[in-house]
């Protein structure tokens, strides 16, 4: 009977029956001590007009849940022209999420990959706060590896990333690449003779 009772929790809601033991998992890679280390930076980089958080993951989430701190914090990392132009406290649930969508979009233009990206719900429904962690480490890793002057707070609380990471194409590249292969498979299907021969098979013989 209690066993019952249980499934019937885990499957409340639109959630899926196995969703009570994932979300333990993903808690579980939440770092409380990140959590204070993040907020150090954060303030610092803010400056005093953010106010701490409460301690602990619900704290954490209901800080940054309003996107105020995140675009306060994007914005600490440009000089001059600032991505987000209008931050507004909100207790609408729309006007939150977008901004929190407005940081997102401003930190992948900043630089950290799509990869280390939070999802909105990740943060404003509680859904994986490690994501978020993720994202600020991101960020702040990129911030102290930058060295443009606008990086507040102790350089060693970030790693700097390493120039190898040049791996990390662009978007543009990433498109050249797939329009190359998009006209390689397109001679291939176009299948006359002449088409498969010409190109690449020829230049590996001459080596």
């Amino acid at each position: 009977m209690a066993a019952q009772q249980g499934a019937g929790m885990a499957n409340k809601g639109p959630s899926y029956g196995m969703s009570r033991q994932v979300q333990d998992k993903i808690d579980k890679k939440y770092d409380p001590e990140l959590e204070v280390m993040l907020v150090e930076w954060i303030v610092a980089q803010c400056g005093s007009g953010v106010a701490r958080p409460e301690e602990g993951k619900l704290g954490f989430q209901a800080w940054l849940k309003d996107g105020c701190v995140l675009c306060e914090l994007i914005n600490s990392l440009y000089d001059g022209d600032k991505p987000v132009k209008k931050i507004q406290s909100s207790p609408m649930a729309f006007k939150q999420m977008e901004q929190i969508s407005q940081f997102l979009s401003s930190a992948e233009r900043y630089g950290v990959t799509k990869t280390d990206m939070f999802q909105t719900v990740d943060l404003w429904e509680g859904k994986d706060l490690a994501a978020v962690q993720r994202t600020l480490m991101a960020l702040g890793s990129l911030a102290v590896t930058k060295e443009d002057g606008t990086y507040r707070g102790d350089p060693n609380w970030f790693f700097k990333k390493a120039q190898e990471n040049r791996r990390d194409f662009s978007d543009d590249q990433l498109k050249e690449g797939k329009n190359v292969i998009g006209l390689q498979m397109g001679t291939n299907k176009g299948a006359s003779q002449q088409g498969m021969s010409y190109g690449r098979p020829r230049q590996i013989l001459n080596n």
